[in-house]
């Protein structure tokens, strides 16, 4: 029988506690892995970070069952658990434990959900790193110049994309 967490889980699928809160916490370790990848001054952090929190909320909107229901399950958390724009203090140690839980995620969703739920799931999380990697210029001044997105955050997002797929 699967327990239940503080964060409400709707899905008829049964989640053990550890298993669920992973599935919604990891969206916005994601956000944080993203803007880790490329030391930025805060106002670039922000600017990420408020990407990462609208790309979150587009999961609302997925076909997927599952990701609607983690979505409003991170919207239902307390505001302190609720994703927020900071970067790791140890980025190496931080995002390779991001990338740890995506690798965990992606096997327990192919253990436990159908494939169309899986894919969504991981396409989600990649959808997410993807506009907090691409919202903010690196090395611009006065937004003008500078990469759409730097070398280490290309790796970032090529590196999310093997951990989900197992």
């Amino acid at each position: 029988m699967s327990n239940q967490s503080a964060t409400r889980q709707r899905t008829e699928v049964p989640f053990r506690r550890a298993e669920w809160d992973l599935l919604v916490k990891l969206p916005g370790r994601v956000v944080v892995a993203a803007t880790s990848a490329q030391a930025d001054p805060a106002r670039r952090t922000v600017a990420e970070g408020l990407a990462g929190i609208d790309a979150i909320a587009a999961g609302r909107a997925s076909a997927s069952r599952l990701v609607r229901e983690i979505v409003a399950a991170i919207y239902d958390e307390p505001d302190d658990d609720r994703p927020v724009a900071e970067e790791f203090r140890n980025r190496g140690a931080g995002i390779a434990e991001v990338l740890d839980g995506c690798r965990t995620a992606g096997q327990l969703l192919a253990e436990r959900v159908g494939r169309m739920d899986a894919d969504a799931y991981r396409f989600w999380l990649v959808a997410i790193a993807t506009r907090v990697c691409h919202a903010a210029r690196t090395g611009s001044t006065l937004g003008f110049g500078g990469e759409p997105i730097s070398p280490a955050e290309r790796r970032f997002l090529t590196d999310l994309e093997a951990a989900l797929s197992g």
